[in-house]
């Protein structure tokens, strides 16, 4: 039989979502420091992790959420009770009077939504996106300077009269990144837009930094932003969401079944196309519990899905021992992007949600059924 990062995971019902309460606080702890010493504030961007039920914890550390349209925007204001930010590409005029009643800022896409919407923000605090055209990533699909892309205004298209309209800037430029790559996005935003920079209240700085990394540079990360801040007399906001959950959760699951074609391939009942669709949409290789690379270990398995979609493959993995029915695998940092994604596709049930407490008790959060696959149908 396997090992497993608890005793308790061999007899949880799977598959499972469990939070690590220990690592979440580890990680708010860290990002509690850098807010600190940077005199910055920090809000979670919940399209990475909504995990509500740990809401009050991460209120503790953080000063709010950030929300990318209305649903998000309820539910930070329902559940963590700190200040709520909305940015979305383009407000929908039936939801737009909800948004602004939910929301402490409103940030738009464009200068034609902010000319649209800015009279129906009494007593909020108005922002707009801009786009540094600055690419500091290589994959076009995470890249919000790419050519061509939607998001945020540039600097040509931006003017004195906009700017009289905005209390601040929001800018998003970064993807599982260190503070270097906010540094060199920093030097095109002064380039492109330091001369309005002063005429604001605030600067968000958007999400993608990998602050609780353990490679992250926070020195540095400190020094951008009160350096920034004091330059141009700014509040500074970041919003990471996967940084507030980073290899903080698991996703528990079982071998139902081992068929082969050539190679041993386990049949899992967790599914890279419903449960976690980053690794098929990424694409990458989520870390595994006591796991090596093919080959790497003695004995080497495909890990699939009980889904009938035939790529429905998490990857490929190597074991100190053979895999039997039975045996319970943990897939590692399933905090982030996961919960958010997931479906029902091929009527596959949603994981259970569950928290790993840090004196080793576990609590089932939540517990979906199939009225949960009927209920998105009709």
């Amino acid at each position: 039989m396997l090992e497993v990062i608890s005793p308790i995971f061999r007899t949880i019902e799977t598959p499972c979502y469990v939070l690590d309460e220990a690592k979440l606080l580890k990680n708010l702890r860290i990002l509690k420091d850098v807010k600190e010493r940077a005199g910055c504030k920090i809000l979670l961007a919940q399209k990475a992790f909504s995990m509500f039920s740990v809401y009050p914890m991460i209120a503790e550390y953080m000063d709010g959420t950030t929300a990318s349209g209305l649903y998000e925007a309820k539910l930070g204001h329902e559940e963590f009770k700190g200040e709520v930010h909305t940015y979305c590409p383009a407000y929908k005029d039936s939801e737009f009077e909800e948004v602004a009643s939910l929301s402490d800022h409103i940030v738009f896409n464009s200068i034609a939504q902010l000319y649209k919407f800015k009279d129906r923000c009494a007593g909020k605090s108005i922002g707009l996106r801009v786009n540094p055209e600055c690419s500091t990533q290589e994959e076009p699909i995470y890249d919000p300077c790419a050519s061509g892309s939607r998001l945020g205004v540039r600097a040509c298209d931006l003017t004195d009269e906009v700017v009289a309209c905005l209390d601040g800037l929001h800018f998003h430029t970064l993807c599982e990144q260190n503070s270097d790559a906010l540094e060199v996005t920093l030097k095109a935003v002064e380039e492109k837009f330091g001369k309005y920079l002063s005429r604001v209240k605030w600067v968000n700085f958007g999400g993608g930094h990998h602050i609780t990394r353990a490679d992250y540079d926070r020195d540095l990360l400190v020094k951008l932003v009160s350096d920034f801040r004091d330059r141009y007399n700014v509040e500074v906001y970041l919003e990471p969401g996967e940084a507030v959950a980073l290899n903080a959760g698991y996703l528990v699951t079982e071998v139902m079944d081992i068929v082969e074609n050539g190679r041993k391939i386990a049949v899992l009942d967790a599914s890279a196309a419903c449960h976690m669709p980053d690794v098929l949409e990424m694409p990458y290789r989520p870390p595994l519990f006591l796991s090596g690379k093919e080959g790497e270990k003695a004995y080497s398995y495909r890990l699939s899905s009980r889904t009938c979609l035939a790529g429905d493959i998490i990857g490929d993995y190597s074991f100190d021992q053979p895999l039997e029915v039975g045996d319970r695998l943990c897939f590692e940092d399933m905090a982030i992007y996961s919960m958010v994604k997931n479906n029902t596709f091929n009527g596959m049930p949603l994981p259970d949600i569950g928290i790993l407490h840090a004196d080793g008790s576990y609590e089932l959060v939540r517990r979906f059924g199939y009225e949960d696959f009927k209920g998105r149908l009709s």
